[in-house]
């Protein structure tokens, strides 16, 4: 607990001092993971550090490393070989300035409801969303908050999304049914989201655009888009991305090949501090999981339940946690979720019901860390703190709104 509450401490700290740089994020786990190995007791300071790197190495965080350099690699090779401009003439050539903030929050809903991912929707419209916020009076964190928002929908309703399957699969219920439960739940705050993205990006300025678009160099980005939309791997699709920059700005004369290989290194190396981050952040809650500490808040925060809308915010509460502690909404649903059956079991709460908040809670969660994956990716993609971007993140805060106001009117208690 000592840890988690210098975490708390330092990641305030940041909001002050984070500039539009992710060092303080980077400073806060510094500082963590020492007393995280230091706090540790009953093992030998050897077996401390293996558990903290066996979680700084974990599987699931290495292939987010992966994501993060050929993510970091696509968008400055495509943005040195113009792809990154001629997208954003295309896309204000289609829709108004005053529209795009809106449009862009929808286009993240409806791809992250294709593909099932957040962190694939950051990575396919982090680079527009990017490009139009330099071409339009919109305050860059406020345009990346849009996408990131946008990618927390598809995240917590697709079907393919890993967060429903395990959020269904705990709670042994169908889908189908936790979709038509959860999605009276999220459209309203889509929708006001939407309508509130519109009124804040109302006063963009028009620019004006290339009289004429350089097409080619657009395709780099449709085919990341329409793969991804398509739901293909992620990894497949930024693999492709590459080769189509490299391919296209050989050919078009934008670098040679020397200077494609220069501009990936430098996204790779752009990513370095987000990639320690993630790594720091595996080890120190591979520790504090090693000394029972979710356990023990667990047993605290079930034992005083007594009636349905207390079960159901002992379920909140549960995920809640369990998302700050590994900074990844999946296992966090995993960590919890037989237990969130059992609460849900003895206090006759619908499975789907049980399910939808241990997804939507989780995303709202997830979608306000500042060192959690997607916040990290999206501000590596746009060259901006963590930081800077929460405050504009309307709708994963409505969406806690949301699942609290439904705990509190529900009829049943």
């Amino acid at each position: 607990m000592p840890i988690m509450a210098m975490i708390v401490l330092l990641v305030v700290f940041s909001i002050y001092y984070g500039g539009v740089s992710n060092a303080p994020l980077l400073l806060v786990f510094v500082l963590s993971a020492i007393v995280a190995v230091i706090g540790t007791r009953g093992i030998p300071f050897k077996e401390r550090i293996t558990v903290f790197s066996s979680g700084a190495g974990s599987p699931n965080l290495l292939l987010m490393v992966w994501i993060f350099m050929l993510a970091g690699a696509f968008a400055v090779s495509a943005k040195e070989m113009g792809a990154a401009g001629a997208m954003v003439d295309l896309t204000l050539r289609i829709l108004p300035a005053k529209f795009a903030l809106t449009g862009l929050f929808i286009a993240a809903c409806l791809t992250s409801l294709c593909m099932g991912t957040s962190v694939g929707t950051i990575v396919a419209l982090m680079p527009i969303a990017a490009g139009l916020a330099e071409k339009t009076s919109m305050a860059l964190p406020l345009v990346a908050a849009a996408v990131v928002g946008g990618a927390f929908f598809g995240d917590n309703l697709s079907f393919i999304s890993d967060t429903t399957i395990v959020a269904t699969q705990t709670q042994r219920c169908k889908l189908s049914d936790k979709f038509r439960f959860n999605v009276r739940m999220v459209i309203p705050a889509a929708i006001i989201v939407a309508v509130l993205y519109f009124f804040l990006g109302n006063s963009a300025a028009e620019i004006a655009t290339a009289d004429s678009i350089q097409w080619w160099k657009v395709v780099p980005y449709l085919a990341v888009l329409i793969c991804a939309a398509c739901g293909i791997d992620v990894l497949i699709v930024l693999i492709l991305g590459n080769l189509l920059t490299c391919i296209t700005g050989l050919c078009d004369g934008s670098y040679d090949l020397m200077g494609w290989i220069t501009s990936t290194l430098n996204g790779v190396m752009g990513m370095s501090e987000l990639i320690l981050i993630s790594m720091l952040a595996g080890g120190i809650f591979a520790l504090i999981s090693h000394n029972g500490g979710l356990e023990f808040v667990i047993e605290r925060i079930t034992r005083r339940v007594k009636r349905r809308s207390g079960a159901e915010w002992s379920i909140c509460a549960l995920v809640a946690f369990a998302n700050i502690c590994t900074a990844n909404n999946t296992i966090a649903i995993l960590s919890v979720g037989d237990i969130a059956r059992r609460i849900s079991e003895q206090f006759d709460i619908d499975p789907r019901r049980s399910a939808s908040l241990l997804d939507t809670t989780s995303c709202c969660v997830q979608g306000l860390l500042p060192y959690g994956a997607q916040l990290l990716m999206a501000s590596g993609l746009a060259g901006i703190s963590a930081m800077s971007i929460v405050p504009w993140l309307f709708y994963p805060m409505l969406l806690g709104l949301v699942v609290a106001g439904t705990i509190i009117f529900r009829k049943s208690h």
